[in-house]
């Protein structure tokens, strides 16, 4: 075995596995930054003494500790507020028709009489059951819906450059998604909006689970031309490319004071409700004609999580090379610490499919960033930090160290 080299991004360079669920300690506990750098140090998901992860215990809170009637009652009071008297929207829910948004969007008009606007930040490239459950959300789900869509030649171009740079294809996506609600809402003068969990309920910061409302530290960017998309400065890629400020807008977040002053709040339902991503899927089924795939998705066991992009499974390939961590470790963490697999089989799992590469849409994501395959995995294996990564004799990379292997 060839001697571990030094940790990149800040991460650990001791790698130790979650005793309950699956999930490692180079897991990084922050995904949208908008000063992100190669080098940057990261937070990392937080272990306890006897090696349970944080995500894990937050799991116990929700079933032991959270008063769900009661933040049940804060649900309503908190609707009742901004409930629209007359016609109009009351809530913004963005998403894209998946099982999370399906579910918040129609509980909200469906079980407490709301009436939402859905917005959706549009995939980079819609697979076809990802377009169906879109189109489900409205025409059998009952709901009003608007499509937005960036402009696709800088869409394209911050997507290269956050695979190039960051090795993050999806980090220009993840800022739109997360502006796209607070930017409609200002838009149509609706002055809630409410997405579906917070994704500190799986390691992002887990303190922030205390809070209903989304960090408004994220709002805060100050000199739109500093902030970093793909590894560089809007300004810079302004002058390089020869676009406009302007063609930023929709990934550049309205400031907290400006949201203040319209009296919008961002909320998660993920706060007032017991989320459970598998019973969002039945619901989902059952009131908006959701499909799962016909197939499961590659890197993992699942057929009905994150199936709408083409781009996705590259996302996830991606943070297997940086931390570690394949999509079928994610999925199986989180449905161990719902009870709905054991530890057991979520380590079967993870040997199985976390590092199967995906092959289906391999020569669309290249053609979408405009590299060659060579191109590509130069640029994957400038990442491979050499604390997680080897190569054995045949020349081929494998992970030091496993969650079947601890």
């Amino acid at each position: 075995m060839q001697k571990a080299g030094k940790a990149l991004f800040g991460l650990p360079e001791k790698v130790s596995f979650c005793k309950r669920c699956v999930i490692s300690n180079q897991r990084p506990s922050s995904t949208v930054e908008f000063k992100h750098t190669k080098v940057e140090k990261k937070s990392v998901i937080s272990f306890d003494d006897e090696g349970i992860c944080a995500a894990c215990h937050f799991a116990d809170v929700k079933e032991r500790e959270i008063d769900w009637i009661e933040r049940d009652e804060s649900l309503k009071r908190l609707l009742d507020k901004h409930r629209a008297t007359g016609s109009g929207y009351d809530v913004i829910v963005p998403g894209s028709g998946g099982k999370d948004s399906a579910y918040t969007a129609h509980l909200l008009k469906y079980e407490y009489g709301m009436n939402p606007l859905t917005v959706t930040w549009a995939p980079h490239l819609y697979t076809d059951i990802g377009w169906e459950n879109f189109q489900n959300w409205m025409h059998v789900g009952g709901l009003d819906n608007i499509l937005f869509t960036p402009n696709g030649r800088l869409h394209r171009l911050l997507t290269r450059k956050a695979f190039l740079n960051l090795l993050h294809p999806f980090q220009p996506f993840i800022v739109g998604q997360r502006i796209i609600g607070p930017l409609m809402a200002k838009q149509f003068g609706v002055p809630l909006v409410m997405y579906g969990e917070n994704q500190a309920e799986y390691g992002n910061k887990v303190d922030e689970n205390t809070k209903p409302r989304m960090d408004e530290r994220f709002f805060s960017v100050g000199d739109p031309k500093e902030m970093i998309l793909g590894g560089e400065k809007i300004g810079a890629i302004c002058e390089e490319q020869g676009f406009d400020l302007k063609d930023f807008t929709p990934y550049i977040p309205p400031s907290a004071a400006s949201l203040e002053a319209k009296g919008i709040e961002v909320h998660y339902m993920g706060y007032y409700k017991k989320w459970d991503p598998q019973e969002c899927y039945y619901y989902a089924v059952e009131n908006t004609g959701f499909s799962a795939n016909t197939e499961r998705t590659e890197g993992s066991y699942s057929k009905y999580s994150s199936i709408d992009d083409q781009i996705d499974p590259f996302h996830y390939f991606t943070t297997l090379i940086k931390f570690g961590i394949g999509r079928a470790t994610y999925d199986a963490a989180q449905e161990i610490r719902n009870s709905k697999i054991t530890r057991e089989e979520g380590v079967h799992l993870v040997r199985k499919f976390d590092q199967e590469f995906p092959a289906k849409f391999f020569q669309a994501f290249l053609d979408y960033i405009d590299i060659d395959e060579a191109q590509f995995w130069n640029t994957v294996d400038r990442f491979r930090s050499p604390h997680l990564w080897e190569q054995n004799d045949a020349g081929e990379w494998q992970l030091r160290h496993t969650v079947w292997s601890e």
